[in-house]
């Protein structure tokens, strides 16, 4: 049975007496006292914020529903999350580091015992990281404060997800400040920080939304390279020729002085979650932009919440801001059709479309706007307002990836993060896919699923080689059928 985490015992991990008996003077003294009190002082201010946010409920509640069930249900505190954000970084590192690992254990050391290992005891403490109850407490640590997080969390850092919305500044540098020293990696500021965590930065506005610029040197030539590099969307790929060649013969036509009819560059995506709705409007965007239809081309991306207020007169000036972010591009609307689906019956979403419809046609040229979610909610919610008929009339679908193109998309994630599969993972991998394609629901992952699964194979692959005396480059880019979760593990883990 699974112990819980952090549960007390009688002994301190780090200043067990057996620890004292034991004589490696082959190892090479690495924490000396004054490491153990400056360990001391960046734990005791990881406690402290820790304890700040503890009394806080909402921040408490709210950080909860970023982990799948497990624990048995109960409410985590910010201690056991920031030790999860530690075991999940140190395992991206990929590196045998016994001075992360050596923080790590003292920090759970001190979660679990309430005691500070002694500073004058540095002999001691640099035997007992060599030591091989040392590397099997270590493992058991890993295994029991791993947590797994919900499918909906946008990044995979717990703490640094809710900091992040919550803009408490001064609590991330005193995080930055103690995974800094653990990992020896030196961040100037906080935003390269966040880039560390690969959590981008948004501004108090634009925390509910993402802006995606275009390079100087970008071309129509790479845009479409990168287009047609993507797996599968062969039907998207052809009504976007198509498109282009539209809007090609439009310039030409207008170069000679001929009438045109007005094309809307206002479109849906249809389909399900993973299927690269985003990618494409992405691309798009840039394309209506060398074609000379946008002046910018860059992506506003958003939601409900990032349109939608809570008091009178809030929504109109959000869904202002987000359009005026977004003239000279694309407002990429992710799950539009929830603008007017609210289960508490009144709110603000019928003001929202009605004012976002009114600047699609105050701003139609030099805006497009891109409506995407699920095939029938989205028919449900165009067809729902004339206004949306009448704008909307031009419908892209993206259709669920094949359990051949979703192996594809595996091997590119492995490919960017140089892993290898081997053959038994590869036909383990490739059954995987086509059971998971057979009884797939419209809730189906598609890509999304597929980075999951690929996360979680680095994930058991690391479990599984961290005890090795002796990691070579093939042992750690080699992803093993071991690796490969269980397909009843998959659905618990990232479908339910």
């Amino acid at each position: 049975m699974k112990k819980n985490p952090i549960s007390i015992i009688e002994d301190s991990f780090l200043s067990l007496k057996k620890y004292l008996e034991l004589n490696i003077n082959d190892n090479e003294a690495v924490f000396t006292a004054s490491f153990i009190k400056k360990l001391h002082n960046e734990t005791t201010n990881i406690l402290e914020i820790c304890d700040v946010l503890n009394q806080d409920r909402d921040f408490i509640v709210k950080i909860n529903e970023c982990k799948s069930n497990g624990f048995q249900g109960k409410l985590l505190k910010t201690e056991h999350f920031f030790l999860a954000d530690f075991i999940t970084l140190f395992k991206i590192e990929m590196k045998q580091n016994e001075k992360a690992q050596f923080v790590m254990a003292y920090y759970y050391d001190v979660l679990r015992n309430k005691h500070f290992a002694d500073k004058d005891s540095s002999d001691v403490l640099n035997q007992l990281i060599y030591s091989n109850e040392f590397k099997e407490s270590f493992q058991n640590i890993i295994q029991e404060n791993t947590v797994i997080p919900a499918k909906e969390m946008k990044h995979q850092y717990f703490l640094l997800e809710q900091l992040n919305d919550t803009k408490q500044e001064e609590i991330i540098k005193k995080y930055k400040n103690f995974i800094e020293y653990a990992f020896d990696k030196k961040v100037t500021d906080i935003e390269k920080f966040k880039e560390f965590f690969g959590i981008k930065s948004n501004s108090e506005f634009e925390k509910n939304n993402a802006i995606s610029e275009v390079l100087e040197d970008d071309t129509l030539e790479k845009v479409l390279q990168e287009l047609n590099g993507l797996i599968g969307l062969d039907e998207v790929k052809k009504d976007i020729e198509e498109l282009i060649n539209l809007l090609e013969i439009q310039k030409k036509r207008s170069k000679e002085g001929l009438k045109n009819i007005e094309i809307t560059l206002h479109t849906v995506f249809l389909g399900s979650p993973g299927t690269g709705k985003t990618t494409v409007a992405r691309l798009l965007s840039r394309i209506f932009k060398h074609l000379g239809f946008l002046s910018k081309g860059q992506l506003y991306e958003t939601d409900r919440e990032g349109l939608i207020a809570g008091y009178v007169g809030q929504t109109a000036t959000k869904v202002n801001n987000v359009v005026n972010s977004s003239i000279g591009g694309v407002l990429f609307i992710d799950e539009a059709y929830a603008l007017t689906q609210n289960s508490l019956g009144n709110d603000y979403g019928s003001e929202a479309v009605n004012i976002l419809l009114k600047r699609m046609e105050d701003n139609r040229k030099d805006l497009a706007v891109v409506a995407a979610g699920y095939t029938e909610p989205m028919k449900i919610f165009i067809e729902s307002n004339p206004g949306l008929r009448s704008r909307f009339n031009r419908y892209f679908y993206f259709k669920d990836f094949t359990p051949n193109e979703l192996y594809e998309i595996f091997e590119s994630f492995c490919v960017k993060s140089d892993f290898i599969i081997s053959i038994d993972a590869k036909e383990k991998l490739k059954d995987t896919f086509e059971l998971l394609y057979r009884d797939k629901t419209e809730s189906f992952g598609n890509a999304r699923l597929v980075r999951n699964i690929f996360e979680k194979c680095v994930q058991n692959q690391a479990n599984r080689i961290i005890t090795l005396k002796e990691l070579n480059s093939d042992t750690l880019k080699t992803l093993i059928d071991d690796d490969i979760p269980e397909l009843k593990e998959i659905e618990y883990n990232f479908d339910s």
